[in-house]
C-alpha cells in the first residue's frame, strides 16, 4: 500500500470538487472586535473585518471577562492540573457550573472541554445507563450529537428534520416499554431556523420519553436571562439535558449539560470523555463563569445583536440575493454551488478585507453551498455598508442569480 499517494488522492478529491478547507491566520485585537489582522500567504498584514465569527455578542473583548480571566490566571497559574477527580475541579469550575444550572433553572450542570464533547460523551454514555434505550435523533443535528448517537451502539431512529408527525410515527413503532429519548436542537446553525420544542416536549410526555435539546446556538442570545429558546418560550422545566457552550454567545470556550443532579452524577460517573479528560483551565472556568453572569442582565446586548442580523437580512434582501430567514440571529446566503462559494470568500478577503468562511457539503447537502454571517452588536452602520456593497459587486461580477432561491 502506498500510504502517501492514498492521501494524495483523498485531498485531490477536495481540491477538485472546491470542497478543500483554508484556515487563514487572523489575529484578533483587544477591544476592536470584529477588526482583525490577517497574516496573508506572503506574509503581509492586513486589516480585515470578520463575519463569520461565533462570539455572537463580542463577549471574548468584554472587559468583565478578562477581568477574570487574570484575576484567575494571577491568582493558580495557567493549566488545571489534571482531571476533574485528579486536581482538575477548583472552585472556578464549580462557581461555573453552579451560575449555568443557574442560568437553565436546573439542580446540576456538567462541565466538559467542549459542548462537542458534552454531546458525545452524554449521548454515548446514556444506553449504559438506561438499557434498551432508543434515541429519537432530528435528521438535521449537529455532528457531535450523530457521532455520540452513533457510538453508543444503541437503538437510533432518525425523524424528517422538525416533522412531528415522522417523529410521531416513529415512537408509535417502537414497543412503548421500551425507554426513549428525543434528542434535537433549539437553532439550527445553518439554516437559522427553530425546533419546534413545545411540541417535541408533548410528545415525549405522551409516549413516555426523555427529551435532550442542544441550546448551543441560542444560550446567552435569547430569553430573559440569556437561557436560549426553552428559557424564552417557558419551556426550560420541561427539557430533561439542555447542552450548551461557552465558546459562541459567552465568548470563551468550553461545554455543558445542565440536567437534575442525579442525571448529573451518573453521566460525569459514567462517561469516559469526562472522566479521562483533563479539565479547562481555572481562569477559563473564571472567564465563562463572569460572561455568563454579566448576560443573565444585559438584554440590551442581546437586542443589539438582533437588531443587527435583521437589518443586515433587509439589506441582502433587497439586493434580491438568496438568504434564508427564519427569525434566528443566523444569516445564511445560499451560492449553491462550492466552487463559486470558494471564490466569493476569497474575493471578500483580497479585495474588501472581508472574512467569511465558505460552509460546503458535508456540513450542508450538495447544491446549497453557502456564505454565513454572524453580525454582532459591534458590527455598526460602516461594517455593514462595506459589506453590503461588496456583495452587491461581487454577485454580479460571479453572474449569480439575484433570484430569492432560498425563501
Amino acid at each position: 500500500m502506498d500510504y502517501t499517494a492514498k492521501l494524495d488522492e483523498a485531498l485531490t478529491r477536495l481540491h477538485d470538487e472546491g470542497r478543500y478547507r483554508t484556515f487563514i491566520d487572523i489575529e484578533r485585537k483587544k477591544g476592536h472586535y470584529p477588526h482583525a489582522v490577517w497574516t496573508t500567504p506572503e506574509g503581509d498584514k492586513r486589516d480585515i473585518t470578520v463575519w463569520c465569527g461565533n462570539d455572537y455578542l463580542g463577549m471574548g473583548q468584554h472587559p468583565v471577562v478578562l477581568a477574570a480571566m487574570h484575576e484567575a490566571l494571577d491568582a493558580t497559574g495557567a493549566g488545571s492540573g489534571g482531571t476533574r477527580n485528579i486536581s482538575g475541579t477548583t472552585v472556578y469550575h464549580k462557581r461555573l457550573e453552579a451560575e449555568l444550572a443557574d442560568l437553565h433553572r436546573k439542580e446540576e450542570a456538567l462541565l466538559f472541554t467542549s459542548a462537542y464533547i458534552a454531546n458525545d460523551a452524554t449521548l454515548s454514555t446514556l444506553p449504559r445507563l438506561f438499557p434498551g434505550l432508543i434515541i429519537y435523533s432530528d435528521a438535521l443535528n449537529h455532528a457531535s450529537m450523530i457521532e455520540g448517537i452513533r457510538r453508543n451502539g444503541g437503538e437510533k431512529r432518525i425523524f424528517k428534520h422538525n416533522d412531528l408527525d415522522d417523529l410521531r410515527a416513529k415512537l408509535e413503532a417502537d414497543d412503548p416499554a421500551a425507554p426513549k429519548l428525543i434528542a434535537f436542537e433549539s437553532v439550527y446553525s445553518m439554516d437559522g431556523d427553530f425546533g419546534p420544542i413545545e411540541a417535541i416536549c408533548d410528545l415525549a410526555e405522551e409516549f413516555g420519553a426523555l427529551t435532550y435539546l442542544d441550546e448551543v446556538h441560542a444560550v446567552g442570545m435569547y430569553g430573559p436571562c440569556g437561557g436560549g429558546i426553552a428559557e424564552r418560550d417557558g419551556l426550560s422545566g420541561r427539557i430533561d439535558i439542555i447542552n450548551g457552550t461557552l465558546a459562541k454567545a459567552f465568548g470563551v470556550m468550553g461545554g455543558y449539560i445542565a440536567a437534575s443532579a442525579k442525571m448529573c452524577d451518573a453521566v460525569r460517573s459514567y462517561a469516559p470523555g469526562f472522566i479521562f479528560t483533563t479539565s479547562l483551565p481555572p481562569a477559563v472556568a473564571a472567564g465563562a463563569a463572569a460572561s455568563v453572569a454579566h448576560l443573565k442582565t444585559d438584554q440590551a446586548r442581546r437586542d443589539a445583536q438582533q437588531t443587527q442580523a435583521a437589518i443586515l437580512k433587509t439589506r441582502l434582501r433587497g439586493l434580491g440575493l438568496p438568504i434564508i430567514d427564519h427569525g434566528s440571529h443566523i444569516v445564511p446566503l445560499i451560492v449553491g454551488d462550492p466552487v463559486h462559494t470558494q471564490k466569493l470568500s476569497d474575493m471578500l478577503l483580497m479585495d474588501h478585507g472581508i472574512y467569511v468562511q465558505p460552509i460546503n457539503f458535508p456540513t450542508v447537502p450538495r447544491g446549497t453551498e453557502r456564505l454565513r454571517f454572524t453580525p454582532s452588536p459591534v458590527h455598526g452602520p460602516k461594517e455593514l455598508d462595506s459589506l453590503v456593497r461588496a456583495l452587491d459587486e461581487l454577485w454580479s461580477h460571479c453572474a449569480l442569480n439575484r433570484a430569492d432561491l432560498a425563501g
